[in-house]
C-alpha cells in the first residue's frame, strides 16, 4: 500500500538526536495527590497543567508527534466517582485548551473506544479534531478509553470487514493502515513516570523498539527539565534495530 510509513521490525527507521515521536503514560496524580492530604481529584487538575508545559515544551523542540495515556480501557475499574470527575476534566480540558491548541498550530487527535462516553463528549472530540485538523507544528494525540490489544482487534475486523479475502493470510502491510495511530511513526521514546515500570497495555504494536524510560518523578511534577533528562537518556541510547554494534559504526 502507498504511503505507509516505516515498520521497525521490516526497515531500519531513520533516527535523530530528538525524538520524533514521543509517547508517554502520565502516572502518579493520586499520589501527588496524597502526598499534599490533597484529593486525588486535585492531583488529576494538577496533571492537566503538566500536560500543557510538556505539549510546548515538545512544540520548542521540534518534536512532531506526542502521544499520552490519558485512559485506559481498564481505567473503568477505578471508583465510580473518580471516573466520572475525570470524564468531566476531559470534556473541560478540551472546551477550554483546543482553541489554545490550534492558535499555536497543534493538531489534536484522539484514540480509544468511544462508544462508552456520552454524546457531548463524542461531538467535543469531533469538534477538536475537526478544527485542528490542518495543523503542523506538533500531533498531539491523546488515548482515551485505549487499549493496545483493543487497537490490535480493531484493525484486524475493521481490515477483514473491508478485505473479507485476507481471512486466510495478511502482511502488516495490510494491517497498519487499520490502526490507530497508522498516520504516526513508531514512538522513538517511550515515558512512564510514577515508578512503575511497564506498558500497561499502551501501544503495544508500536513500541515494538522504542527506547524506554522510566522515572519515579509524578506526573504532575514532571516538567520541561523532566523531559529533558528522558530525552538525554534517549541520546546515549544505541538504536540497533537487530543489527550489531559494529554495523552501526561502518
Amino acid at each position: 500500500m502507498a504511503n505507509l510509513l516505516p515498520s521497525s521490525t521490516r526497515t531500519i527507521p531513520d533516527t535523530a538526536s530528538i525524538p520524533r515521536h514521543i509517547a508517554v503514560i502520565m502516572d502518579g496524580n493520586g499520589r501527588w495527590a496524597k502526598q499534599r492530604f490533597m484529593p486525588r481529584v486535585a492531583g488529576h487538575q494538577r496533571g492537566v497543567e503538566a500536560l500543557r508545559e510538556v505539549v510546548k515544551a515538545c512544540r520548542d523542540l521540534g518534536v512532531e508527534y506526542l502521544t499520552v495515556f490519558a485512559f485506559s480501557s481498564e481505567n473503568w475499574r477505578r471508583p465510580a466517582e473518580e471516573v466520572s470527575f475525570l470524564m468531566t476534566l476531559f470534556l473541560k480540558m478540551l472546551e477550554r485548551e483546543v482553541a489554545k491548541l490550534h492558535k499555536n498550530n497543534i493538531r489534536l487527535k484522539i484514540i480509544g473506544d468511544r462508544s462508552r462516553f456520552d454524546d457531548k463528549l463524542k461531538q467535543t472530540m469531533r469538534d477538536a479534531e475537526q478544527l485542528t485538523a490542518n495543523n503542523s507544528a506538533l500531533t498531539l494525540t491523546i488515548a482515551v478509553n485505549y487499549g493496545g490489544r483493543w487497537d490490535v482487534m480493531h484493525a484486524v475486523q475493521n481490515m477483514l470487514r473491508e478485505h473479507p479475502s485476507l481471512a486466510q493470510i495478511f502482511t502488516e502491510e495490510d494491517l497498519q493502515p487499520y490502526l490507530s495511530m497508522s498516520d504516526a511513526p513508531e514512538p522513538d521514546l517511550f515515558i512512564r513516570t510514577g515508578g512503575e515500570q511497564r506498558i500497561s497495555n499502551f501501544m503495544l504494536w508500536q513500541l515494538a523498539y522504542t527506547e524506554l524510560y522510566f522515572t519515579d518523578t509524578l506526573w504532575p511534577a514532571f516538567d520541561r527539565k523532566e523531559l529533558g533528562k528522558a530525552i538525554a537518556s534517549y541520546q546515549k541510547r544505541e538504536r540497533r534495530f537487530g543489527r550489531t554494534s559494529e554495523q552501526l559504526t561502518s
